[in-house]
Parts: C-alpha cells; sequence; structure tokens
C-alpha cells in the first residue's frame, strides 16, 4: 500500500467511526472548493442557450439527460443551442463532439467549473456538487435516476449508512432542494415520494415537480427491433453466438453498509455462478450488472460464454432491450423495464435485513410484478418457470404499471423540455387527466 492510500484509507476509518471529524473535513473541503470555483468562474454571464448534462456525476452516458440531449439535437428549433457534456474519463465520450455544438470536458476540472457557471441549464440526474450553486438566471433540472422502491432522504429511518448519519444524508438532500428548479417525476406516486424525501412540502418547493414521465424510458417505448439486433451484436449474444439459449439479464443493486475508502462501495455476491451454470447453463446466459455506485471488479474469467459483465455497458435501456429475463433485488430497475411487459424476478436472499436494517421500502412487496425468492434454490426452480411464459403480462402487472409509469409514451422528453424552457405551463400530468375527466 503507497503512502497517499494508506493516508486516505486512514482518513476514512477515522471519519467512519468520528461524525464530527468528518463533518470538519467536509466544511473544509467545501470551503477550499468554492474557493477555487469563485476563483475560475467570476465575470462570466449565462448563456441561455448553453445546456449542460452530466449522469452519474460523470459516470457515463445515458438515463434522462441523454434522452433529452438526443431530442434536442433531432428538432430544428432547438438548433441554435450548444451543449456540453461532464464526465470522469472523457477521452472515452470524445465522440460526442462529432455531434452538432456538443463540447466535453472533465467533471471538476476548470472547464467543467466555466460551463456550470456560463450555462443557463443544467439537466442531471445525480447531484450537482455542494460547492456549485445556480445562478438566478440558471434553471437546475435533477431528473434523478429511477423509482424508488426503497426510501430515500428524509424518509430513510434505519439510520443512514457507513458514511452518513441520517442528518447527514438529510442535509444532502436540503442541498440539493434549494438548488433545483424541476425535479422530474414519472408518476403520481413517484412524486409524492420525491416531496417527502426532498422535504419540499416543508420547504415549500412542491411546485418544483415535474410529472411528465420518464424521458429515460422513451427509447424504450420507440425502439425497432433493428435497435435490439444491433445491440445484440454488440455484445455478442446474437442467436448466431448462443444459439437457442435465454438471456437473463441479473441487475442487483448495492448495500449501503458494504463500503472502504480504499474501494468504494462493493457488493458481496449472494448468487453462486457456477451452480447457477451448472443448473442452467444449456438453456441461459447472464448479463451481469452491477450498481453503479459498486466499485469492486468481479472477475469472471471462469463463465467465460455464461456470465457477461455488462456492469461497465453505458445504457442499461439496452440490456433491457436484450433481455427474456430480469432478475433484481431491490433495485428500481424493474420499474422501468415493466413498460417492455417482460417476467422477471425478484432475488431478495437478505430480505429482512435490507428491510428492516438498511433501507426499508415504500411499497408493500405484493405490488411487485414478479415472483420473490429468498434462496438459490427457490432461484433455480423459478428461472425456466419464467421464461417458459414470455407474456408475464396479467392484471397484476397491468395495475403495477398504471401506478408506477401511467405517462411513459415515448414523449416525455418533449414534454419535460418544453415545460423547463418556458413553452409550456408546469402542469403535472395527473392533474391534467383529471381535468379531462370531469
Amino acid at each position: 500500500m503507497n503512502i497517499k492510500k494508506a493516508i486516505k484509507t486512514f482518513a476514512y476509518n477515522v471519519a467512519k467511526v468520528c461524525p464530527p471529524l468528518r463533518r470538519v473535513y467536509r466544511r473544509c473541503l467545501f470551503a477550499y472548493r468554492h474557493f477555487h470555483y469563485w476563483v475560475h468562474t467570476r465575470g462570466l454571464t449565462v448563456d441561455k442557450k448553453l445546456v449542460v448534462f452530466c449522469t452519474f456525476s460523470g459516470k457515463g452516458y445515458s438515463d434522462s439527460p441523454k434522452a433529452i440531449y438526443e431530442y434536442m439535437l433531432t428538432e430544428e428549433k432547438y438548433s441554435d443551442y450548444r451543449f456540453v457534456w461532464i464526465f470522469r474519463e472523457p477521452e472515452n465520450f470524445r465522440w460526442l463532439e462529432e455531434n452538432r455544438d456538443t463540447t466535453v470536458v472533465r467533471w471538476a476540472s476548470k472547464e467543467y467549473e466555466r460551463a456550470m457557471a456560463s450555462a443557463g441549464y443544467w439537466i442531471f440526474n445525480y447531484r450537482v456538487s455542494d460547492h456549485v450553486w445556480p445562478k438566478e438566471d440558471q434553471t437546475y433540472v435533477e431528473c434523478w435516476h429511477g423509482t424508488p422502491l426503497k426510501r430515500l432522504g428524509y424518509d430513510i429511518t434505519a439510520g443512514g449508512n457507513v458514511m452518513n448519519t441520517s442528518k447527514e444524508i438529510q442535509r444532502k438532500y436540503d442541498l440539493d432542494s434549494a438548488k433545483f428548479k424541476y425535479l422530474i417525476s414519472p408518476s403520481p406516486y413517484c412524486s409524492e415520494k420525491f416531496a417527502s424525501a426532498w422535504n419540499l412540502t416543508a420547504t415549500g418547493k412542491e411546485d418544483t415537480i415535474l410529472e411528465q414521465g420518464y424521458p429515460r424510458n422513451d427509447f424504450l417505448l420507440n425502439h425497432t427491433q433493428a435497435d435490439v439486433d444491433d445491440i445484440k451484436a454488440r455484445l455478442h449474444i446474437t442467436p448466431e453466438e448462443i444459439g437457442g439459449r435465454k438471456i437473463v439479464l441479473y441487475a442487483p443493486t448495492w448495500r449501503d453498509n458494504q463500503h472502504d475508502y480504499a474501494n468504494g462501495y462493493s457488493y458481496k455476491l449472494g448468487l453462486d455462478f457456477q451452480r447457477l451454470r451448472q443448473a442452467l447453463g444449456e438453456d441461459i446466459v447472464v448479463l451481469f450488472r452491477a450498481h453503479y455506485l459498486v466499485a469492486s471488479q468481479f472477475d469472471f474469467a471462469a463463465y467465460e460464454g455464461f456470465v457477461y459483465n455488462v456492469s461497465s455497458y453505458p445504457d442499461i435501456n439496452h440490456l433491457y432491450l436484450a433481455a427474456d429475463l430480469l432478475i433484481t433485488d431491490y433495485s428500481s430497475v424493474f420499474f422501468d423495464y415493466a413498460n417492455l411487459r417482460k417476467p422477471m424476478l425478484f432475488y431478495m436472499y437478505d430480505l429482512a435485513a435490507y428491510r428492516d436494517d438498511i433501507r426499508g421500502f415504500y411499497i408493500g412487496l405484493d405490488e411487485l410484478p414478479g415472483p420473490i425468492v429468498e434462496t438459490e434454490d427457490e432461484l433455480l426452480r423459478a428461472i425456466p418457470t419464467q421464461l417458459a411464459d414470455s407474456s408475464q403480462w396479467d392484471q397484476r402487472y397491468e395495475d403495477f404499471c398504471q401506478k408506477f409509469s401511467p405517462f411513459d409514451d415515448g414523449h416525455a422528453s418533449q414534454r419535460a423540455l418544453e415545460i423547463i424552457l418556458g413553452e409550456k405551463p408546469n402542469v403535472r400530468a395527473s392533474q391534467q387527466r383529471e381535468a379531462a375527466m370531469i
């Protein structure tokens, strides 16, 4: 272990057991970054035709920011807008600069700070850096990144996680809600939970909720068979390559209590891939997708041709389209996947601990549009059963979609953008539907 890593590990261990020292460190870091931001951006004016996009703090190109960006590229009325994309590894995304009026910059760089200070609109799906605040004539749009099953922000009652107490988590949500002008919601259910998680009612900011459907899901509703064929070719899972085997997407979430400073959030694999291969290797291949916060890497060399590590694949929507079956646990991925009306399984091997000690849930598990299994034996029996009937669109499934994604129709990007840019007022889709029924 080198000296720098040793110091960081020591600092993490101290912060983990001593919240007061952690708070002092964070305040000092905030002051340092805030000063540098001021130095790099003083004197800059806001350009209302400049839009900044970022997903997962610069980790990739996906989600609702991608959907809104690509919609703007196709519409003539936005031809005079310029775009900046922010990435932690911008060299991997230079190809975006082949698109018109698009620039790629590095996260936390001077160019990033100047873009943030100049852009009329910030389109993010995760938190903006604490030290960066919008000016009065800048519009920060928080797209978020999924319909929540597990509790968020002010609704977390299990005491926080290894790096944040519940009060520290609430402080992060306070900072974000003080900045954003819009918080995108796909449903009345989400609007209610977001208002609670970000404490919007108490702060008088419920009108920031933009409820028109999730832009990220437009592609799921508008895709073609050619798109699916292209995705499978990129993943090397075409029928010619895997034969008649079905494609199973395994996408578990991270655990708040599995973290160390050196590696960040980790994930203890709750599934024996060797056993799965022995039981079902002739019938299926597995696409394994770890949550974006999980830093640990898995070595799947022993499972070559059976397990495909797609954790770094840029757009999970493509994986939804490739899959015949989704297996997840507490991740919000199933809310979006349900738009495809394809079968899913919930493998909750640590259900009691996750529900009672880590996060807790917003909805009753009886509402989930698929079976829950808690052991590997149950999982091995359930996979063939779910794959045997590719049409799982029963009444419970339809009721689920009507509750959690009623406005996902392939046009959410258009509706959201018209409100963000002031072309239309921010009237919730649920209110519009109610008015139409009177």
